[in-house]
């Protein structure tokens, strides 16, 4: 019986909207675009948050990745034809950090060359990487073909190297380039491997790999390269003296990796003179990125949000003058027994039915427009259930709320006064 009335209320609610088409369809649309827009901004935030926060991830949340920088007066200082700078993390600095701080877990050293590397007639520049096996614990990579670096190939100082798929592809290598000859400088190394690339697409964060680079035995790195480099440009000769180029830390726990970051920045700053290295804390990085995606997220709503509020205007703006269409109605309804409450509900009925019908259309255009800019502008987008749910929720709210004066407004109508107007 209940079911039955509301039945009849709501048939009766559209019914009076598609008496007014237009006026309704105009209404709709401000509930649609505002709907439509916070979708679309959602996830066009959620979209350039995701690329920052997998950027860090690519780190490891527990890793700490410390680089060798050349200190701002190395770079200015050109006073000689010949210079050779000295700058840069040490094996001894690999050493004390592995050796003297309980929470780290372990510590990987790597040094960083740039090579020729030739492959039959193919030839391709390559960032040659001298690192331990650890390296590939730390930052995992998929193994598409071979195997990765092993504590043999170090301790025997094995001429082999790992390619990344990028790198292969390059070259022209296939899995069966597994145990061919690879020219890197002037030796050639055994390819025993090729792993997925996973270079960073733009961003500020530092990830310790690129898609160029090509892996090789720590100590043959040093053996094969040493620590010195040269480099020639208008006239000078700059020589750099740089022991390692990266050691990446393992903190014990999640919970150890800020107490971790602050003893090795401790041990480095003591035996440092000048500011030579930069460190990367992946987990403050990561919180960093999420507190800015919050925020980011909290800035583009409320600007969509304006959008909704423009729509509850134009709800109540429809159902004041259809209050004001129907006050005779109203009045025949009340005289006949028709009490207030079934008045402010029929009302409310039809403001609901505009701002449904608003919000599933504008969940439509939502889920459209963020698909037209991943296509043309390139730029990546992620629509999250929750802001569909929510972008409906706060569109049936606003239809509520700004419907909900005028209901009252028809609802407390005198029956007399209602009966007597034109």
């Amino acid at each position: 019986m209940m079911m039955s009335r509301y039945s009849r209320e709501i048939t009766a609610g559209i019914r009076s909207l598609l008496q007014h088409k237009l006026r309704s369809v105009l209404t709709l649309l401000g509930l649609v675009f505002g709907v439509g827009s916070v979708i679309a901004m959602l996830a066009v935030g959620e979209g350039a948050s995701a690329v920052a926060l997998e950027q860090i991830r690519k780190l490891g949340s527990n890793n700490i990745l410390i680089d060798s920088i050349k200190p701002v007066e190395e770079e200015s200082a050109k006073n000689t034809s010949v210079r050779v700078s000295i700058y840069g993390l040490t094996f001894q600095d690999h050493l004390r950090i592995s050796e003297s701080l309980p929470t780290v877990a372990r510590a990987v050293p790597v040094k960083l060359l740039r090579q020729q590397g030739q492959l039959g007639a193919r030839t391709l520049d390559l960032r040659l990487v001298g690192t331990t096996p650890d390296w590939f614990n730390l930052v995992r990579r998929d193994v598409m073909a071979g195997r990765v670096l092993s504590d043999l190939d170090l301790d025997r100082r094995s001429d082999v190297v790992v390619l990344t798929e990028h790198g292969a592809r390059r070259l022209l290598a296939t899995r069966e380039t597994i145990g061919q000859p690879v020219r890197l400088g002037g030796t050639f190394f055994e390819v025993i491997g090729i792993v997925r690339s996973e270079e960073a697409q733009g961003g500020s964060v530092q990830v310790p790999d690129r898609a160029i680079d090509a892996y090789i035995p720590l100590s043959v790195a040093r053996s094969r390269f040493g620590d010195i480099h040269t480099q020639r440009s208008a006239g000078t000769v700059n020589r750099e003296m740089v022991e390692l180029h990266q050691i990446i830390v393992e903190a014990a726990s999640l919970e150890a990796v800020e107490r971790t970051a602050a003893g090795v920045e401790y041990v480095l700053n003591r035996f440092h003179q000048q500011q030579d290295y930069r460190m990367n804390v992946a987990l403050a990085l990561l919180r960093q990125a999420e507190a800015t995606k919050r925020t980011f997220s909290i800035v583009l709503g409320s600007i969509a949000g304006i959008s909704l509020l423009v729509g509850g205007i134009g709800i109540m703006n429809i159902m004041l003058a259809t209050v004001t269409e129907r006050t005779r109605e109203i009045g025949v309804r009340r005289a006949i027994g028709a009490r207030r409450s079934q008045i402010i509900r029929q009302f409310l009925i039809e403001t609901i039915v505009l701002s449904t019908t608003g919000g599933i259309v504008g969940i439509i255009v939502g889920i459209f427009i963020p698909l037209v800019i991943t296509r043309v502008a390139g730029m990546p987008t992620q629509i999250t259930p929750v802001s569909l749910i929510f972008s409906l929720g706060i569109s049936v709210a606003i239809g509520v709320v700004f419907g909900l004066y005028p209901a009252v407004r028809a609802a407390h109508l005198d029956p007399i006064v209602a009966l007597r107007h034109e």
